[in-house]
C-alpha cells in the first residue's frame, strides 16, 4: 500500500494546485490580521464569523474538493485506473491509500493557515482550538464524500462546487433537518460552541456536530470501496 500512497501523493501535490490553495490560505491569514487590527471589531464574534464565512464556507470545502475529487477521479477518467484495478490488490487498500494521500496534502494546506488566521484575530485560545477542531473534522468529512464523488461522476469538480454552493449554501439553510445533514453546519456549530462566538450560528448540538461529519466520512469511504468493486474500469 506504501507504493500506492506515494503514487497518489505525487499526482495530487502538483505545483499549480498547491500555489492556488496556498494563496487562498494566505488570504485567510490577511483577513484574520485585519480583524485583529481593527479597533471596532469584536475579536471573538468577528473572528468566529470570519472562520465560518471564509474558512468553513469556502476555503476548506473547495481545497478539499480540488484534491479529493481528483485522487481517483482523474485516473478513472483518463483510463489509467485500470492498471490499479487489474492488480491483485484489495479495493479497500486502494481507497485507503487514496484517502491517506489526500489528507496528507489537504490537512496542512487547510489547517495551518486557518489556525494562523484564528490566532491573528486576537480572539485567543478558544477560537484557535475551535478552528483547529472544526477544520480537521470538516476536511476529513469532505475528503470521504468528494473522493467518492470523483470516482462516481465525470466533472466532479463542477458537481462538488454545486454541492458546496447549492446544498450547503442555500438548501441547508431552509430548515433544521437539512442543516443537520450539512457538513458545514455541523462544523460551524462545533467551532462556535468552542469559541464562544455568536449563538445564532449554532444549529446542532455538540455531539451531533461531531457525529454527522464522521458519519459522512465513513459513508463516503464505504461508497467509494463499493463503487470501485462494482464498476467496470476500461
Amino acid at each position: 500500500m506504501g507504493a500506492l500512497y506515494r503514487l497518489f501523493l505525487r499526482t495530487q501535490a502538483t505545483r499549480g494546485r498547491l500555489i492556488g490553495l496556498l494563496l487562498l490560505g494566505a488570504l485567510a491569514v490577511v483577513l484574520g490580521y485585519a480583524v485583529g487590527a481593527s479597533p471596532s471589531a469584536d475579536p471573538v464574534d468577528d473572528g468566529t464569523i470570519l472562520m465560518v464565512s471564509y474558512g468553513l464556507a469556502l476555503f476548506v470545502p473547495v481545497a478539499t474538493l480540488v484534491f479529493a475529487s481528483a485522487v481517483l477521479g482523474e485516473p478513472n477518467e483518463d483510463g489509467t485506473l485500470v492498471y490499479l484495478w487489474l492488480k491483485p490488490i484489495a479495493r479497500w487498500r486502494i481507497v485507503a491509500a487514496a484517502l491517506a494521500a489526500t489528507l496528507t496534502v489537504t490537512l496542512p494546506v487547510v489547517v495551518i493557515p486557518m489556525v494562523a488566521a484564528a490566532a491573528a484575530t486576537g480572539a485567543g485560545a478558544p477560537l484557535v482550538r475551535g478552528t483547529l477542531a472544526a477544520t480537521v473534522l470538516a476536511t476529513i468529512a469532505y475528503t470521504g464524500v468528494f473522493t467518492w464523488l470523483g470516482l462516481r461522476v465525470k466533472r466532479a469538480l463542477v458537481w462538488g462546487l454545486a454541492y458546496i454552493l447549492v446544498w450547503e449554501g442555500f438548501v441547508a439553510r431552509a430548515g433544521a433537518n437539512p442543516s443537520r445533514l450539512a457538513i458545514r453546519a455541523n462544523a460551524r456549530s462545533l467551532l462556535v460552541r468552542m469559541s464562544g462566538g455568536p449563538t445564532r450560528l449554532i444549529s446542532v448540538s455538540k455531539p451531533t456536530a461531531i457525529a454527522i461529519p464522521i458519519a459522512a466520512a465513513v459513508l463516503g469511504v464505504v461508497l467509494t470501496i463499493r463503487r470501485l468493486i462494482r464498476q467496470d474500469v476500461a
